[in-house]
């Protein structure tokens, strides 16, 4: 056994059973220990990048460790944003590095890359090998940390050392994952409990680290008669139609997420870190808990703050709590949002036909056609936002993407990941234009692994959310910079040996919905819709509407003046405007 076999069988002594990454000479070795071995597979990307967001994915369905690969400088540098994604999500990920030979680090050799400085903010913990001995050690030690610490590692394996004989068996041991749950005292719940008891109007805000505390914070909620706001990332965790639940604030909110949040007399943060400052009052009492207490005012002068497991927390608050009896400020909150829903599902009926499309049009009629289990994977932008009004993630369905890191090109990767390790479930990508043409290379693995992930790319030919960043702040949109020359997302489908279908008419919709879930093969909905579609968020501030009207004026002119690209987007949004305004 050389000492990639027996890197090898550490990881599947703990249930690791691919490895996602692009192969090059300094891996040769570790990917021949692959070949030989049918409990562990390579899965080969096209770029490492796809390779670490997957993993990403993977780990975040599986609560396992997930592993990535990149061989010396520039395969491994390709890594690093899907593990930055990893970071911020908090999930456990091995990246392993080939490097080249001992004898030539240090010497600026062919692809020698200090890899150590530039991964250190990325990783909890990385160490390069330097002996056949050391390495069970090492690998051993960075799996725990991953695990313990839900964190990106790396180990770095210098080309002579990986085909070196096996040695430290000595240091070999079973992988110990805590269990420990951290509970508060006695004297913190009783202080919040006293609090709340005292006060009108509650609003809770729970996020992601409600995720095993589902039931608890719904019979809080009706205890207190508190509003629920929920972020994005929590969204499959608390759903849009459940009781007392008032939708999302933030950019892509809601005005009752948005006003429950900032006319409470005290806002209760559940477990997260919700980063928009500007979306969260000035005023009120604010009690948060969260685990990591780094996160503990750093958003929000916080009044009580409180460390300590959500779940373990809730179990002892809620049994402190005096039920309330007034429930005038949660009635008030529920109308409107029960009004914004309707309001919603109206501007997203199939009855509005205008073309281009309206792209809630296909969100609306994927959420009443995908199933009940069905995951999601969205990247960040528009496609957020379609998401965020107009998918319910009621029952076991699940929703994954980069709600931290913010990166753009994770939606269909993190499909592929998700889809990897569910082979049975449904596995739709939310994708815009600009964020698949970065990583559409890797339809081809797709298609190779035979994963039947169902990809709806919003083909506005435009990078849309940058477009209302650009407006906002008071420019003219910039259509060399923000335009899109995009291929037919269907036909090249077609040429990876699958299919696809560009939909121009709402008549095709759900038709198109029909045929990639009935497809044992990945698909491809080429989504055409309208680029003037526009989202305002649930508050827009006296700056903003500033620079969003001053951008209107200079587009107006330069469209005066003979510009086509001007003049086209003004007609597009004046039809989305009076589209949303029926």
């Amino acid at each position: 056994m050389n000492v990639s076999e027996q890197i090898l069988q550490i990881l599947k002594d703990i249930g690791v059973k691919q490895i996602w990454g692009v192969t090059g000479d300094a891996l040769n070795t570790f990917t021949d220990a692959i070949r030989a071995d049918d409990a562990m597979r390579w899965l080969a990307v096209r770029h490492e990048e796809n390779g670490a967001f997957a993993a990403c994915a993977e780990a975040q369905m599986t609560d396992n460790l997930a592993v990535c690969a990149g061989t010396v400088g520039p395969g491994t540098l390709h890594l690093i944003n899907g593990l930055y994604n990893a970071k911020k999500e908090r999930v456990p990920v091995l990246a392993i590095s080939g490097q080249v030979a001992q004898v030539n680090l240090g010497t600026n050799y062919f692809q020698e890359v200090g890899l150590t400085k530039i991964f250190d903010d990325v990783c909890a913990y990385q160490a390069v090998i330097r002996s056949a001995e050391e390495a069970p050690r090492i690998v051993l030690r960075a799996i725990q940390i991953a695990l313990e610490r839900r964190a990106v590692v790396r180990v770095e394996i210098p080309v002579d050392i990986a085909s070196q004989k096996a040695s430290g068996s000595h240091y070999k041991h079973p992988v110990f994952r805590g269990n420990a749950t951290l509970v508060p005292s006695e004297a913190d719940i009783n202080q919040i409990a006293r609090v709340l008891n005292d006060s009108e109007n509650v609003t809770i805000l729970a996020g992601a680290g409600c995720k095993k505390a589902r039931e608890e914070v719904l019979a809080l909620s009706e205890m207190l008669k508190a509003p629920i706001v929920h972020t994005l990332r929590s969204s499959d965790i608390i759903h849009n139609d459940d009781k007392n639940v008032v939708g999302l604030t933030g950019l892509i909110g809601n005005p009752s997420g948005y006003h429950a949040v900032m006319k409470a007399d005290v806002l209760l943060m559940l477990g997260t870190d919700f980063p928009y400052s500007n979306f969260l009052p000035e005023n009120a009492t604010v009690i948060q808990v969260d685990k990591r207490v780094e996160n503990i005012g750093n958003r929000i002068k916080v009044d009580i703050g409180l460390q300590g497991n959500c779940l373990a927390t809730l179990q002892k608050l809620n049994q402190k709590i005096v039920p309330k009896e007034n429930s005038e400020f949660l009635d008030g909150l529920v109308s409107n949002f029960q009004k914004w829903k309707k309001q919603k599902a109206e501007s997203s009926s199939l009855e509005n036909d205008e073309e281009p499309l309206h792209p809630q049009l296909f969100m609306s009629a994927l959420n009443r056609k995908a199933s009940q289990d069905a995951c999601f994977t969205v990247d960040v932008g528009e496609s957020a936002i379609w998401v965020a009004h107009h998918l319910t993630l009621s029952g076991n369905r699940r929703l994954l993407g980069s709600f931290n890191h913010g990166s753009m090109a994770v939606g269909f990767p993190a499909a592929m990941g998700i889809q990897s390790v569910n082979p049975e479930r449904q596995v739709w990508a939310i994708v815009g234009d600009g964020a698949f043409g970065m990583c559409m290379n890797d339809f081809i693995t797709d298609v190779r692994y035979n994963w039947p992930v169902k990809i709806l790319v919003y083909n506005n030919s435009q990078l849309g959310f940058v477009k209302i960043e650009m407006e906002e702040a008071g420019y003219a949109m910039a259509d060399e910079a923000l335009g899109l020359q995009n291929p037919n997302f269907a036909e090249y489908a077609k040429l990876c040996g699958v299919d696809g279908i560009r939909v121009e008419h709402a008549s095709d919709i759900e038709r198109a919905i029909e045929m990639a879930i009935a497809s044992p093969k990945p698909f491809i909905i080429n989504a055409v819709t309208n680029p003037g579609e526009l989202s305002l968020p649930p508050h827009i501030t006296l700056q903003e509407a500033w620079g969003f009207g001053k951008s209107k004026v200079k587009e107006i002119l330069l469209s005066v003046e003979g510009d086509k690209n001007q003049k086209n987007n003004l007609m597009d949004e004046i039809k989305a405007f009076f589209h949303g305004s029926k």
